[in-house]
Order: C-alpha cells, then structure tokens, then sequence
C-alpha cells in the first residue's frame, strides 16, 4: 500500500495487519523496515507467529487466509492479500466493487489459465509442487465423491471456473462464507496445501449438502484482480534461507 491510496476513513475503521515468521521479521529489519514501539511498520500491524502448527510453511500460511474470522472474530469483512501482491485500491472501494454492489459474501478470481481441476492436477503434478501420491490420492477422493470435469458450455454450471487464483479473496464474515473457508481449510490440512485443488470440490458439495441455504458467491475475472493487486515476485532462496509465512 502507498500512503496516499488509503482514505481517512480506512484508517479509522480498517486493521492491516500482517503476518511474519521471525525470519522474515529479520529480513525486514535488515533492510531498515523496523517496527515501532506500537508494533506496526507503516500502517501494517506485525503479528509474529511463533509455535506453528505445522511444518510446511505453505500450510501454515492457510491459516489466516482462511480463518480470519477466527483470528479477528469481531471482524465483520475481510481481505486477504497474499505477501506477493500490492493492493491499489483503498480496502472500503473493494468491498464496495466486489461485495456491496451486487450483494456477494465472498469473492475470488479465477484462474488466468486454467479453469478444470484435472488440469491444475497435471500442472501441479509436472512442476512438482507437492509430493505426486498425496495429489493422486486426493484426486481421486474428489471423483469419488462426485467431483467431475469442469464444463464451461454447461448452462447450469454453478461457477465460472472450477479453479481459482488464490492470492486475493475478499469476504464478508457471514454463516456461510465462514462455514465455506473452514470446510475449504478442512481440506488444506486433510490433503494438500495446494489449496487451488480442493476449491471446486469444496464449494461444490457445501452447495450439494445445503440446497436450501445460498451462498452468493462472486467469481470475478483475473483481469480484474491484477488491476487492482500489483504482483511482486517472491524474494529468491539465495537472499532467504526460509519461505514467507504468507505464501
């Protein structure tokens, strides 16, 4: 965020606050990014994380992505920015564009490439992002349990794109978007932390099981989110002996 980008009123009403392991804290420090006696660098209140839960920082970093309302439960919306982005945008702009305006709960983009479950496996798989036997066996869970080929000519088609681009969710801290990012959650810890895997199956089945209650969902376009969230690559291993939290 640039100073200038963020109204008065964001100030007032909006908590930024990011999360860091101590290394990263470290970086951060060594480049003269030091927090003050309030904890905040800039207007980014620092949460340190100590005591993870897991091992693989991919995994940690689901956390509160997901479970924002459980981390902030006085919280009535949330924005979730992955550490490789800039927002733009003034955050009370964003939930007017993507929540107020249409009357949505929850809003991610989808993919800019891929829109079919079988091909984020593929890819997943090729550039090894996890370990192939896992993906496999989630895989094959998801068909099991009714999981099939997205198809983008069907008009009954409950979403757009049955893989998402994860790096940028905005939401408001309802009954069913919270039940949706724990039951999304529930996924990342059971399987895999490639979240873009267990999306679909995930919204598809709480829409499967709760025919009676709606879930107003946007599923926004990429183009829009890279208009609004600049992308920055991650620091390279050579300057970093440890992964951001928030990746």
């Amino acid at each position: 965020y640039l100073s200038t980008q963020i109204t008065s009123l964001s100030k007032k009403t909006v908590c930024f606050a990011m999360f860091l392991d101590e290394i990263t804290l470290r970086t951060l420090e060594s480049e003269g990014q030091k927090m003050d006696s309030s904890g905040f660098i800039g207007i980014w209140k620092i949460i340190l994380i100590k005591n993870m839960p897991y091992n693989d920082m991919r995994r940690v970093g689901k956390i509160p992505k997901f479970l924002a309302h459980r981390l902030f439960p006085s919280s009535r919306f949330s924005i979730w920015l992955d550490s490789k982005l800039r927002l733009q945008n003034d955050p009370i702009l964003i939930l007017e564009y993507f929540l107020w305006r249409h009357g949505y709960e929850y809003a991610i983009s989808n993919h800019y490439d891929r829109h079919c479950v079988w091909e984020e496996v593929a890819q997943n798989k090729r550039l090894n992002k996890f370990n192939h036997t896992i993906i496999d066996q989630q895989f094959e869970f998801y068909q099991a349990d009714g999981l099939t080929k997205f198809n983008p000519s069907d008009p009954n088609k409950l979403l757009p794109s049955y893989v998402p681009e994860g790096s940028f969710i905005v939401r408001e801290h309802t009954p069913m978007s919270n039940l949706f990012s724990c039951l999304w959650f529930n996924e990342v810890d059971r399987f895999t932390p490639r979240d873009q895997l267990s999306f679909a199956y995930t919204y598809l089945k709480l829409r499967r099981m709760n025919p009676e209650k709606p879930f107003r969902l946007n599923m926004f376009k990429d183009c829009e989110r890279r208009s609004i969230a600049k992308l920055f690559h991650h620091r390279s291993e050579e300057r970093r002996s440890s992964p951001q939290l928030t990746r």
